[in-house]
């Protein structure tokens, strides 16, 4: 990958959005699809090439990214009518950084390999804003040497890539670094709550977090818009919930017990409940603080 190669990006939600226009932006040439044509609108203003499938976009790219929100929808890109799968043959690369289970992405790769073609897994750590700004965290795992290959493109959308070894170790990272996220979340939550109702002012709660041992990034930065009310979806809590319930599933088959995980996942299911689940993740406190 010495000159730009063509890329292609399907999935363009928050985050496939993000990642594409940078690589537009870098001067990659660009072919996105996305199952709402619309959503491709900004990015074609941008310059890219819009495919009327994600076959065609397979096709005629040399390297092919995929950026879906759940297993169904990954599935559905590749399996599904002028999918991935029906572009695949010898060499076409694919590379789908959906936050899925491992069961999901050991299918896919399986699929895409048996065709002859190439695949690395690589979901991200990061929401909207690291996405716009190049800040993601790749979680990369499969065949070594495609992610060498594509290293060119990783360093236009994230910060660092790691490479974690066998297909399926990317998705285990991803959803044990999603899980402590949520968990961190609720405790937020649980925090600003109870110390409201002491009495306590909630700026006064974040700046004494901010100069102590558990001060965070993600604290500093949601914390004052919890107190403002301001849920602007960055990371939807609906895939928030998704991911926490996928890691108490991982806890299920490896034989650990995850009770934290679990009753973040419930505060999650009870804030979607709510109809929360498109606002940011971080309106979980609207239902904690009853």
């Amino acid at each position: 990958m010495d000159s730009k190669p063509s890329v292609g990006y399907l999935g363009m939600g928050i985050m496939g959005s993000a990642m594409a226009g940078r690589l537009v932006d870098a001067g990659f040439p660009v072919t996105v699809w996305n199952r709402s044509r619309d959503k491709c609108a900004p990015l074609e203003a941008k310059g890219a090439k819009v495919a009327a499938t994600a076959k065609e976009v397979i096709e005629t790219c040399d390297v092919t990214f995929a950026c879906t929100s759940d297993p169904a929808s990954a599935r559905a890109i590749v399996f599904g009518d002028n999918g991935v799968l029906a572009g695949i043959g010898p060499g076409k690369r694919f590379v789908d950084m959906s936050t899925v289970d491992e069961e999901c992405v050991k299918e896919i790769a399986e699929a895409v390999t048996a065709k002859g073609g190439r695949f690395l897994e690589a979901p991200v750590s990061g929401s909207k804003g690291p996405a716009l700004q190049g800040q993601l965290v790749i979680l990369s795992a499969g065949e070594e040497a495609l992610q060498k290959e594509v290293q060119k493109c990783f360093d236009v959308m994230g910060k660092r890539t790691f490479f974690l070894g066998e297909v399926g170790n990317g998705a285990r990272m991803k959803l044990v670094i999603n899980m402590v996220m949520g968990i961190n979340m609720v405790a937020l939550c649980e925090g600003l709550a109870v110390g409201q109702k002491a009495g306590l002012q909630g700026n006064d709660i974040l700046e004494v977090i901010k100069e102590g041992a558990i001060a965070s990034p993600m604290y500093g930065l949601k914390g004052p818009k919890m107190l403002d009310g301001d849920f602007a979806p960055n990371f939807p809590l609906k895939h928030q919930q998704k991911d926490v319930r996928l890691a108490v599933d991982l806890g299920d088959k490896v034989g650990q017990p995850l009770p934290l995980a679990a009753a973040a996942n419930e505060s999650f299911k009870a804030a979607r409940a709510a109809g929360k689940g498109d606002e940011d993740f971080s309106a979980v406190f609207a239902s904690v603080k009853q």
